[in-house]
């Protein structure tokens, strides 16, 4: 529909083109404003696969009434019928992200999603790929529109027949069909949860990001690359490729693992190459009409499609995670109305989105000027919520680490319970063992370190932020090792994983020192499971304290040198002795230092 608008504007409509395809999207998720609050609690009361089939039956019904808009030339029933696909969206999304749990394990669920996101955003983009080259067809493009649209329609009636039982967590929830109550008591119950609540508003300045680069598309292609349908088409597809690309990367980058070290690593490549395609655009020189085979021939045509490549791949990067991370610490009784929630702050971003498009270029900045605006507010939004969350900084460092100076493999990490309270304890090799540990656990991690790597400002921010805990030795400061103690049995109360490293200082000769009684403290006040954990192979990296020289020891290790991380099996807390916890450890590291 909008590239009709874009390419033949005086054939249904007199009124502006920009306004249009700014003002159109707007109107597809304005459901999502009035109707996501109602959407989730369907999805918490029935089964999930019911309600999808119903969703279905009433895409056909939406299909019909565009079809006919269609072969009528009635530009406010294809209006209404994008309303209509709008409320098809708000009651499906909370279904289709609800039921992922509920049939994937743990180690599943970022593949999952990935499949499911490179699923939405390529289904998506196809369907406008297919639209804009079906639409423009003589003389039969409007035709040939509301044929497909019904039998895709149908189609998805038909798939949704298979969707297995997803029992409703809440079957006996009693629907507030008040959605501004509903919306309130949903983002306040949101709220609750710092991290879940945060990941929201990352998912929604997704969106808004998205909104804003997509809407611009078709005239970017006509206006600025001088190109016929074709390139709007071309940028599309390439587009749809790296978010497809992006989402499918996040299970082999992430390890099986819900990663969220990802997410900065996306959020970079958004800002990064956002402002490369305003960069690419303003190289771009040409100034006559062309098609595709003519702008690929055109001085940094491919610079500007290898930036929307890459948009595509970090918005895969940055969205997979976050929908995990939403699903594994939400209540699950309570999953289908957060996404519901999320939906409406999604569709509130991109209406501000549109709006703040619609001003921008009204006073006289150009697309590819609204590319770096975009890029250059994700960046800040992007500083502003790792702040507040420095759990996904923290990640990211780690995930550098495993990824580009060394390379982990963990075996029997499974053993690190994916819930409940536990220490584990580890021999202490270097000075990124914290890191190493972490990008192996699938939750965070409580540390416990000597207080003194508090004083240095850098890894001061770093621990802090990570909420490890200062620990001092009695004879040195009995006050700081009380509040220790403290901390930890708070902490293991609270459900957590605690790592603490029974040696209480870096080996100096890559040996296993003896291991303090400072364990039996934590048992008497927490009686938790404690598992055994040994890194291999950091002694003589860089990181370590071997008395060579540490250039001599870079290159003699060379960069992406191998590590390993073993997990022993939990061990019972009446079981617990210092020495048999060294006995386990070293065991488990083998002969390999």
């Amino acid at each position: 529909m909008l590239t009709i608008l874009t390419y033949d504007a005086l054939s249904w409509t007199t009124l502006d083109p920009v306004l249009l395809t700014n003002l159109i999207p707007g109107l597809f998720i304005l459901p999502f404003v009035l109707f996501s609050a109602t959407a989730g609690q369907l999805a918490d009361k029935f089964d999930k696969g019911r309600v999808a089939r119903l969703v279905k039956l009433l895409e056909i019904a939406i299909m019909a009434l565009a079809g006919f808009g269609w072969m009528t030339h009635n530009l406010p029933l294809l209006v209404l019928a994008i309303v209509g696909m709008g409320l098809h969206s708000t009651l499906f999304g909370p279904v289709k992200y609800a039921y992922l749990p509920q049939h994937l394990r743990r180690t599943e669920l970022v593949g999952g999603n990935g499949l499911v996101e490179s699923g939405t955003f390529v289904g998506i983009l196809l369907g406008e790929i297919l639209g804009a080259l079906l639409i423009v067809h003589k003389p039969w493009g409007v035709e040939l529109i509301a044929a497909g649209t019904l039998i895709l329609a149908v189609l998805g009636w038909l798939c949704s027949r298979a969707i297995p039982p997803s029992p409703a967590p809440v079957p006996d929830l009693k629907v507030n069909w008040n959605p501004v109550t509903e919306t309130l008591r949903n983002l306040n119950y949101s709220r609750q949860n710092r991290t879940v609540f945060l990941s929201l508003l990352g998912n929604s300045w997704f969106w808004f990001y998205g909104a804003i680069v997509l809407a611009q598309f078709p005239l970017y292609a006509k206006n600025y690359l001088h190109g016929d349908h074709g390139v709007f088409v071309l940028l599309l597809t390439v587009f749809s490729l790296g978010i497809g690309a992006g989402s499918l990367l996040c299970e082999r980058l992430s390890g099986h693992r819900i990663e969220i070290g990802l997410v900065p690593f996306g959020s970079i490549g958004l800002s990064v190459f956002g402002v490369e395609l305003f960069l690419s655009s303003l190289a771009y020189t040409n100034t006559l009409p062309v098609d595709v085979a003519g702008f690929l021939a055109q001085t940094g045509s491919l610079r500007i499609l290898f930036s929307c490549l890459m948009i595509g791949v970090s918005g895969g990067l940055y969205i997979v995670p976050l929908f995990a991370l939403i699903q594994t610490r939400c209540d699950p009784r309570h999953l289908s109305r957060t996404i519901a929630g999320m939906n409406i702050l999604n569709a509130l971003f991109m209406v501000v989105a549109a709006l703040l498009a619609m001003l921008l270029l009204k006073n006289g900045v150009t697309i590819p000027q609204l590319f770096l605006v975009t890029a250059l507010l994700n960046a800040l939004v992007a500083l502003y919520i790792y702040s507040l969350v420095p759990e996904f900084l923290i990640r990211f460092l780690a995930w550098l680490l495993i990824h580009t100076i060394h390379r982990v493999r963990c075996v029997d990490a499974a053993h690190i319970p994916a819930e409940g309270a536990a220490v584990l304890v580890c021999n202490h090799v270097s000075y990124v063992d914290a890191f190493v540990i972490l990008a192996a656990s699938p939750r965070p991690i409580r540390f416990v370190m000597d207080h003194r790597i508090f004083q240095f400002p850098l890894l001061s921010w770093v621990f802090r932020s990570a909420r490890a805990i200062p620990i001092a030795p009695a004879s040195e400061d009995p006050v700081v090792m009380e509040k220790a103690y403290t901390a930890i049995a708070q902490a293991l109360d609270d459900g957590e994983l605690v790592c603490i490293f029974p040696e209480g200082k870096l080996t100096v000769n890559g040996e296993i020192n003896v291991f303090r009684g400072g364990i039996m403290k934590i048992l008497q006040r927490s009686p938790v499971p404690v598992i055994p954990l040994a890194l291999c192979g950091l002694w003589g990296s860089l990181f370590s304290r071997a008395k060579s020289n540490p250039f001599d020891r870079v290159f003699r290790r060379g960069l992406r040198s191998r590590l390993m991380l073993v997990a022993g099996a939990p061990l019972p807390p009446g079981e617990v002795t210092p020495d048999l916890l060294r006995e386990r450890v070293q065991t488990l590291r083998g002969q390999t230092r």
